[in-house]
């Protein structure tokens, strides 16, 4: 067994200007059925009979939607410097497109908020694998109206938290997505 004091560092060890932070994805922690969130093709593919063990899914997750505080109090009690969190699509525009849902914007708005009272960056991802299955059932990123889409659901949050957030990424991995989702058509 390893030494554990082996792996014990200090922050004077990494470069000045090292960001130390933890990132999520939001169907994993969030919880799905919560705040009006549509449903997404995850919640789809959790709900096929033996995809997924125990046949669990994201409906409550981690329950962050409603424990947000305590797990910001949490990464800021760890030192951190910033939360690298995605935004569900299905929870702001819940057929992923046209309606928009106050309150899952509202959602993000005080997660942001919540970071900034904490000392947290807000770095935000705006696609991190979780397509409103609406638009699944449209043809996905394979239906080129999706480019217009994705557009109109990244304006609409940048609009809304924009202003507040240290970075954006729009798309979480790109590479899984387009390789393995479509190309080998394994993810």
């Amino acid at each position: 067994m390893a030494d554990p004091a082996a792996f014990a560092f200090a922050r004077s060890d990494f470069p000045e200007g090292f960001v130390f932070g933890a990132a999520t994805a939001a169907y994993q922690i969030e919880g799905a059925r919560f705040g009006g969130a549509g449903p997404c093709h995850w919640d789809s593919f959790a709900a096929t009979p033996g995809n997924v063990v125990r046949a669990e899914d994201g409906a409550t997750a981690c329950d962050h939607y409603h424990r947000w505080e305590a797990d910001l109090d949490l990464m800021r009690d760890a030192g951190l410097d910033a939360y690298r969190f995605s935004m569900s699509w299905a929870r702001v525009m819940p057929e992923g497109r046209g309606a928009v849902n106050r309150e899952g914007l509202d959602f993000y708005d005080r997660l942001v908020d919540g970071m900034l009272a904490r000392g947290l960056q807000p770095w935000a991802t705006l696609y991190h694998w979780e397509l409103p299955s609406a638009l699944s059932d449209l043809g996905g990123w394979r239906n080129r109206d999706i480019a217009g889409w994705f557009a109109d659901y990244v304006t609409l949050v940048m609009r809304r938290v924009g202003d507040r957030i240290h970075a954006a990424a729009p798309v979480n991995e790109p590479w899984c997505v387009a390789w393995l989702g479509h190309f080998l058509g394994l993810h």
